[in-house]
């Protein structure tokens, strides 16, 4: 009974419209002395490439035998056109902390003119 099953690969998109990529129909033979025992078998599907960044979405399969339909929780995936960039923060950094040692040294030495113009 469960050794004849058919398998679907579809997305949902960001609207919600479900959309079907591929399937098809198994028959698997059941090895001597394995009857009546719980089996796994795993499939993969590759989606290569994406079209572009309307791609993006949550894939799922679903297998179905004659009365029985299971669904997998989903790989959500997301398309971008650039691909990804690494941010890089250390031009700011330095910029950023080269100004503030600037800011405190003026500071200071303003602060100790100041200082001693006052006391004379």
């Amino acid at each position: 009974k469960y050794t004849k099953f058919s398998i679907f690969y579809y997305w949902i998109n960001s609207l919600g419209q479900k959309t079907s990529i591929y399937s098809r129909s198994e028959n698997v033979a059941i090895p001597s002395g394995k009857e009546n025992k719980t089996a796994t078998v795993s499939y993969d599907h590759r989606i290569m490439p994406l079209e572009n960044t309307s791609s993006t979405g949550t894939y799922y399969c679903k297998v179905r035998w004659n009365d029985i339909q299971k669904m997998g929780k989903g790989v959500f995936v997301l398309a971008r056109g650039t691909g990804y960039v690494e941010t890089s923060y250390g031009w700011e950094i330095l910029v950023t902390l080269t100004t503030l040692l600037a800011a405190l040294s003026i500071t200071a030495t303003a602060l100790l003119l100041w200082k001693r113009k006052a006391s004379c």
